[in-house]
């Protein structure tokens, strides 16, 4: 069946002719920027808090189909289905799929069959892919090995999306763009506290010692001082240090200050939050703000997954069909998500019981308008 719909698709291909013919022009995003957005999670906790944030917020998917049995079935075929080597369920391979949509601008899945079936789902590394366009408005997959670049036979087994592509381009753009510069400056600051902090935290004296006149031995009564001092600071215990001779002793970087970082740090972080589209306080920052703006930065996070809703639907829809035709059942099903919030099923709750008043309200005054229409039919008869 999928090997009659290929060859259906492919007669009815149709040709691009605006886009120019492409030499092997593999995925832009080259190795090296993938390890620097890489690196940029592992180094800025508040980057990779978001990415996973953005992973869990995005809720649970469930597909609807006509028949019966088929949807008790294709309900124990989402919650079960093997994914990767660890995991199941649909919503663990589409949460792994919007992290590397998030991540790299590009995801790529696959549809593993077992004995004619649809056995398993697996996310694809990008590091082993690359990505062509092709005249037909279409994406070819071709994965990198030793010997060379294969090109993947079965291309209606894998789901591929991208993250604001630009016009005419199949690659997308990652969520992280942008932000390695800010990075850097907030990372070099955090560099710098904690250097300042070993400078002056941990506190350094300078032992001077002048001596009268020549004295004879200095260097080893300079020594003798060296040991005692050490002794003294080394003590777990409270000890005295006893000197002969005019010794003063000061502590090294007492009167320095240490620059003030927040409002630099403030102002880097509002930067990576502002590109990450999360409000402030879902990743722990205590920053002023109104119950009306709370309200309205929740509202702009719920149109951000709404987003990447519409991106994994097509995604969840492809699966759920090609499960569908390969088990003998008419390959049609609506993707439905959860409520992304509690708080939107307040709103929601709240706007149908304020609606059912407004109505009742309207038909009680159309009641008594009718009333008092019949009484003064009844005074003029």
């Amino acid at each position: 069946m999928l090997g009659l719909r290929k060859k259906e698709a492919q007669a009815a291909a149709v040709s691009v002719q605006t886009r120019p013919k492409l030499q092997g022009s593999a995925l832009p995003l080259g190795a090296g920027e993938r390890e620097l957005y890489r690196a940029l999670r592992e180094s800025v906790p508040i980057i990779d808090a978001s990415v996973y944030k953005l992973r869990r917020l995005i809720g649970e998917v469930q597909a609807v189909c006509h028949e019966e049995e088929a949807q008790e079935r294709l309900n124990d075929f989402l919650q079960n289905v093997q994914v990767n080597a660890a995991g199941a369920g649909i919503n663990e391979f589409l949460g792994i799929y919007l992290e590397e949509l998030i991540t790299y601008g590009n995801a790529v899945g696959e549809m593993v069959l077992s004995g004619g079936r649809l056995g398993a789902l697996y996310n694809a590394g990008l590091q082993h892919l690359s990505l062509e366009a092709d005249q037909a408005m279409g994406v070819k997959v071709s994965v990198w090995e030793s010997d060379g670049k294969r090109e993947c036979q079965y291309p209606e087994l894998l789901v591929v999306s991208a993250l604001n592509p630009p016009a005419g381009s199949p690659w997308g753009t990652s969520l992280l763009r942008g932000l390695p510069f800010v990075s850097d400056v907030l990372l070099k600051i955090y560099q710098t506290l904690g250097v300042n902090w070993d400078r002056l935290g941990n506190v350094r004296f300078a032992v001077t010692c002048k001596p009268e006149g020549v004295l004879n031995g200095a260097a080893e009564r300079a020594r003798q001082m060296a040991e005692e001092w050490k002794s003294a600071m080394s003590s777990r215990d409270p000890r005295d240090f006893v000197a002969v001779g005019d010794v003063s002793i000061k502590a090294i970087g007492a009167d320095n200050q240490i620059l003030e970082s927040d409002v630099p740090v403030r102002q880097m972080l509002e930067q990576i939050v502002a590109k990450l589209g999360l409000p402030p306080f879902l990743l722990g920052l205590s920053w002023s703000s109104t119950e009306r703006m709370s309200s309205q930065q929740a509202d702009v996070l719920t149109s951000e997954l709404e987003a990447y809703r519409r991106i994994l639907t097509p995604v969840a829809k492809k699966i759920c069909r090609t499960w569908l035709a390969l088990e003998g059942y008419r390959p049609e099903c609506e993707i439905l998500w959860d409520e992304i919030t509690m708080q939107d099923e307040v709103d929601h709750a709240n706007a149908r019981y304020l609606n059912a008043r407004a109505a009742k309200l309207e038909y009680e005054l159309e009641r008594e308008k009718e009333k008092g229409n019949e009484k003064e039919k009844e005074v003029e008869q």
